[in-house]
């Protein structure tokens, strides 16, 4: 799937150069003030310990079939589409998703040092991904679909994804590549020549240096799952 989107349209200013016709890239979609506000709401008891970061999923995880349990997303997390909608009228990021709307968010959180391997987000859900980031800045890394060996892989693209920002993904830039966050404290060898999203970058000066030691970042992933069952919503008490 293909945004249709046309020259000098409100998505189309944001396609990230260079790169697969499906990435765009938002710096200025949260202020610092709202960014901040959201962190603060992200509940603390829901988190689950993986063995090198922490995440959330709601409003749960997926079962082992790939399946969501109907339930609506948590108040604190509805704005956020909302917001999409508006900003983008004249492109629906989610119109042709099964269900035209996000119903599923992963909360990670990566703390300096820490990261996740390359790999794809796979069948379970619509090709549309919006990532927002909060907190820190980090460079995510696009790998090729070629060799088995995930750690030997190099990047044949990188974005650098800042506080406050949305990472648009879909059709074929969803499909044909994977994506990584490399497990390093500095992000290093920033600039145009290296860096795709470069010139959408909302402040390059941070950056000049080439380099941008992490803090902790939090990412808020919206996806709508394909396969929903409302069959055990009302045990489990996701049913609102």
């Amino acid at each position: 799937m293909e945004p249709e989107t046309r020259t000098g349209s409100t998505l189309e200013k944001y396609r990230v150069p260079g790169l697969p016709n499906s990435f765009f890239y938002i710096s200025d979609f949260l202020s610092d003030e709202e960014s901040t506000a959201l962190l603060a709401k992200i509940p603390p008891n829901r988190w689950t310990h993986l063995s090198h970061r922490r995440l959330q999923a709601h409003p749960s995880t997926l079962t082992t079939n790939n399946t969501l349990i109907a339930a609506p997303l948590p108040p604190w997390l509805t704005t956020l589409p909302v917001r999409i909608k508006t900003r983008f009228k004249e492109y629906s990021i989610f119109a042709e998703t099964k269900h035209q709307e996000p119903n599923h968010v992963l909360v990670n959180e990566y703390q300096p040092g820490q990261g996740i391997m390359p790999h794809e987000d796979g069948n379970a859900y619509s090709p549309v991904v919006a990532t927002i980031s909060l907190g820190g800045s980090v460079i995510l890394e696009l790998f090729e679909k070629d060799t088995q060996d995930n750690s030997s892989r190099t990047p044949i693209h990188r974005i650098l994804q800042e506080p406050g920002s949305l990472l648009v993904t879909t059709g074929e830039a969803y499909a044909s590549l994977l994506h990584g966050i490399a497990p390093i404290e500095m992000d290093e060898d920033l600039g145009q020549d290296t860096v795709s999203n470069w010139t959408l970058l909302g402040n390059k000066a941070v950056f000049e240096g080439g380099s941008c030691r992490r803090v902790t970042r939090v990412s808020l992933t919206y996806r709508d799952v394909l396969k929903v069952s409302k069959i055990g919503a009302e045990i489990l008490g996701l049913r609102r």
